[in-house]
């Protein structure tokens, strides 16, 4: 079940189809039950009381997730959520997917906004050879060690690189994105994706460090790395 990845978008990138399959369901796994609770909200779902939140987040034990497929083993349909965009990716919903094709369980991914998949469809980057990375290390030489690595994939292999950082060190990430690739090499910023202070660009190294650097300060942020 995708769900909005800003809050100011509502449900409007959400399809229609999508709303009259979540309000047939009464139970529901996400990361954050409050989170949860306002996305439900926002799909209309009249009783909000009655729907059961299974949590599956960085604290659940991976011997405690065969019991979220519970209602699934007794016949019941479930919802997967994440906390912005689409379960599964760069999310722990990928751990329960994988138990129930394990367990048998029929899995049905719904469309809707994905901040990655958007962000390399925006990036004017290689659609046909990409990777996401995830996070990068968090030491500044390790950091530094990887983006150069991938910015020799990106050269060598004709292959997009995309990655992500916890919003409070964005403006780190881009000043030593800044500082360690070449010149020449692309760097696409996806910001906010679907909010009204959206920002989709692609510039090369040499460009962003002349152009007004955008405020990147505790917002959500989708890097892509190119030649």
């Amino acid at each position: 079940m995708p769900v909005p990845i800003a809050e100011e978008s509502g449900g409007q990138f959400i399809p229609h189809y999508n709303t009259g399959i979540v309000k047939t369901l009464k139970k529901f796994i996400a990361e954050d039950a409050k989170t949860a609770r306002r996305c439900l909200k926002g799909f209309g779902y009249a009783t909000i009381q009655d729907a059961e939140i299974f949590l599956l987040n960085e604290h659940t034990k991976n011997s405690d997730v065969t019991t979220l497929l519970k209602p699934l083993m007794e016949g019941q349909d479930m919802g997967l959520m994440s906390d912005a965009g689409c379960p599964g990716i760069a999310d722990p919903g990928a751990d329960v997917v994988k138990l129930a094709h394990q367990k048998g369980i029929e899995v049905i991914p719904l469309v809707g906004p994905s901040s990655i998949v958007l962000s390399i469809m925006a990036s004017g980057f290689n659609g046909q050879n990409f990777a996401f990375v995830g996070y990068l290390p968090i030491e500044k030489p390790q950091r530094i060690k990887r983006l150069r690595e991938l910015e020799q994939l990106a050269l060598r292999q004709n292959q997009a690189q995309f990655f992500i950082e916890t919003p409070y060190r964005n403006e780190q990430m881009l000043e030593t994105i800044l500082e360690s690739l070449a010149p020449q090499t692309l760097l696409f910023i996806g910001r906010d994706i679907t909010a009204p202070t959206q920002l989709l660009v692609s510039k090369t190294i040499a460009e962003w460090k002349t152009a007004r650097r955008p405020d990147m300060h505790k917002v959500p942020v989708v890097y892509g790395v190119y030649r």
